[in-house]
């Protein structure tokens, strides 16, 4: 119980982490290839941001389970704003990609419990 609740600030931060990051991939959508100034400079903010976040939580997380969450959950993450904010296609193969993806990352926190 105690180490649980020596993670949480990091698993704060790595939450904070994935939010910059999804933030930072929108903004890149939305710079339509770097040729919209502010969307652009903000994917350079978020980004940095969401890394200096991540730098923190693993501080207290192992690095293996903190980058998995943290690309397994962003990748999640993105794929449904894509599909419900942005237009992006749904297909049950992208459903299923999304399970894998968050099958994979509860097996590796189970293995490290």
């Amino acid at each position: 119980m105690k180490e649980v609740l020596m993670q949480a600030p990091g698993w704060w931060l790595l939450a904070g982490a994935i939010l910059l990051e999804v933030t930072g991939t929108i903004c890149l959508k939305i710079s339509q290839g770097f040729t919209r100034a502010l969307p652009a400079a903000l994917v350079l903010v978020f980004s940095g941001a969401a890394f200096v976040l991540m730098a923190h939580a693993m501080k207290s997380l192992e690095m293996g389970v903190a980058y998995a969450v943290w690309a397994g959950a962003g990748t999640a993450l993105t794929a449904v704003i894509g599909v419900f904010l942005l237009g992006e296609s749904f297909h049950w193969q992208k459903l299923f990609g999304i399970a894998c993806i968050i099958l994979g990352v509860t097996a590796l926190q189970a293995v490290r419990s």
